[in-house]
This record gives C-alpha cells, structure tokens and sequence, in this order.
C-alpha cells in the first residue's frame, strides 16, 4: 500500500500534498486503471487529515478526469487515452471494476512472460469458449449398484441450478464421452477417483461434489433413547449402509436401525410401523409421508419424520453454480 505524507509545516495546502501525489501513484502506474483507491477513513488515518478534505481531494480528480466514482462501491482510477478502447463506456466494466483490474494483471502476466498480444487473445478466448462448452453439458456419474446416489445428486442440482442434468453410470461413462466434445461431469467424492481415470483423456471437466456433513441429524440421534428404531430411507443403498455403520459407532448395539429404498413398499412398510424416528433424503421424503398415511391406522404412535437439508454441501453447490457460470 502507498503511503502517502503530508507536511503540516509547508506552505502547500495539505489538500493540495495529498492531489499530487495521488496524481503521481496514477501517473506512475502505482495506482493502474481500474484500481481502487483507499476509503477517505483508511487515507484519514494514514495521513491524518480530515475526511472532508479527503473528499475534495477525490472530487476533483473526478473532475480532471483522473478516476471515477461508482455508487455504492467506491473510487477507481480511469483508464485514458486509448487504454480502455471503446470498453471505458461498458457498463459491465463499471459494474465490475475488480474483475476488469484482474483480467488487466493477467494479461500483463502473459505479455511479460512472453506472449503476444494475439496469443494471450487466443487464450482468453480458448478457456472461455471451452468452459461454455463444458457447461453446456451436465453429466452426473454413479457406479450401477449405487446409482440411487446418483439420482439423488441429480435431483439436487436440478433443483438448485434449474438445469438439465443427465445421470450416466459409471460403467457406461466412458461410451458417453466418447460421443461428445465437451461436457461437465460431477461426482460425489466418493466415486471421484474412478471417474477422474475414465475422464482424463477426454475433453470434459470433473468436478467432485462434497456431500453434506449430517451433523444436525446425528446431533439429534446420538440423543434417543436407548432401543428406539430408527428408519433411514434414501435413494442411495450406500448412503443408508453408511448411516447404519456411523450410528452402529455412535450407539453400539443401543439402536435399532432398518434401511429402506423409497420404492421398496415392504420394507418401507416395516420401518413405518416399527421405528420411532425415520430420517429421509429430500427425494425420498414424500414417499415415507406416503406410507405413514397408508398405515396410519396400524401405528399407535406415527414416528417422528427428518428430513435431511440435502446430500449434497451448500458450499459445493455455490462453486458449482460459479463454475458452471451461473453466479
């Protein structure tokens, strides 16, 4: 960070000390186009002048041209002469200053590092094109004996990113890719091994998915009774087998847990008229509400139903979206 010094004992206005060196930091390419300069507060500390006069300060190199201000994000240096182009006007620029001054230090980057102009274009636009083109495609991967894993995932992202996205077994993945340029393929971490070694020869991104931590819901289990029932539906054979293996850690042998496929009607049915508590995944939720009511007048006491937030992270969700260019 440039520091900037005011000498309250010279015959310039502090004013006038804190405009040339300002000036300076552009003229000098300390502060590029596209930079953000300090808040009046920061430059109020660091040189000890008042804020209204920082203001000024800023208001007229506003005026002579040398920044601009942005409602609601802050003060930035302007490009001029013919650095910005025609793109000093794009709006976008003005809603995304940051963005513009990264992309400005890349292309610098490859221009130091040897590259021409046309080059580092070439580049630009080889990234770009094959992300839109990866993203164009959603494909889920799953292995065949667990593919409810993958419906799960499917019906998660569908709902969150409001696209199509197609579900693959793993074992068919590599006759999929075979038939397209690009696409994106996600997994679980789980399955990410595997699909990464039938992916890395073909022109598709692999994106591992983490699923959700369940920390509420175990919470919430570790507290029941000794010899309750406890249900676990889901559409992934594997995610229940792995819930009965945690709460098998947690309880010991003080629970009994049963699992169930949403479709599997006779199991379905025992957990229902048997457990105390039964946990769902989000896609197999209404299913269990289903066989609660078929067999509301066996059950005495209907058991307590959960419903899982989802199987995939939040946070994996949002870089997905990101990745996919979908904000």
């Amino acid at each position: 960070m440039i520091q900037f010094r005011i000498q309250p004992d010279s015959e310039i206005p502090a004013s006038t000390q804190l405009f040339n060196q300002i000036r300076f930091a552009i003229a000098s390419r300390q502060y590029p186009p596209g930079y953000k300069l300090p808040s009046t507060r920061a430059l109020a500390m660091q040189t000890g002048l008042h804020r209204n006069t920082i203001s000024k300060v800023y208001r007229q190199l506003e005026d002579d041209g040398f920044v601009e201000s942005l409602a609601g994000s802050g003060i930035y240096v302007r490009a001029q002469g013919h650095e910005g182009g025609s793109k000093l006007q794009s709006p976008i620029l003005s809603q995304h200053p940051e963005a513009y001054r990264i992309v400005q230090q890349a292309l610098d980057e490859l221009l130091t590092g040897g590259c021409s102009l046309n080059q580092a274009r070439e580049i630009f636009l080889a990234e770009i094109d094959w992300r839109l083109r990866c993203s164009a495609r959603v494909l889920v991967a799953a292995p065949t004996q667990d593919i409810g894993a993958g419906e799960l995932m499917v019906y998660e992202l569908e709902q969150s990113l409001k696209i199509p996205v197609q579900l693959v077994a793993m074992e068919k993945l590599i006759s999929v890719l075979d038939q397209t340029t690009s696409a994106t393929v996600v997994t679980s971490r789980y399955f990410i091994g595997e699909v990464e070694a039938i992916a890395a020869p073909k022109a598709v991104r692999v994106i591992p998915l983490d699923i959700y931590d369940f920390a509420k819901e175990i919470n919430m289990l570790k507290t029941l009774p000794k010899d309750n029932c406890v249900g676990i539906v889901s559409l992934s054979p594997g995610i229940a087998r792995a819930a009965e293996v945690i709460l098998h850690g947690l309880r010991g042998d003080e629970l009994l847990v049963m699992t169930s496929q949403p479709k599997d009607n006779y199991k379905l049915q025992a957990i229902v008229k048997r457990a105390q508590v039964i946990v769902s995944d989000q896609a197999s939720f209404s299913y269990v509400q289903d066989a609660v009511q078929i067999s509301s007048e066996d059950i005495i006491r209907p058991p307590k139903l959960i419903r899982c937030e989802n199987y995939i992270g939040t946070k994996s969700i949002n870089l997905l979206k990101r990745e996919l260019g979908l904000g």
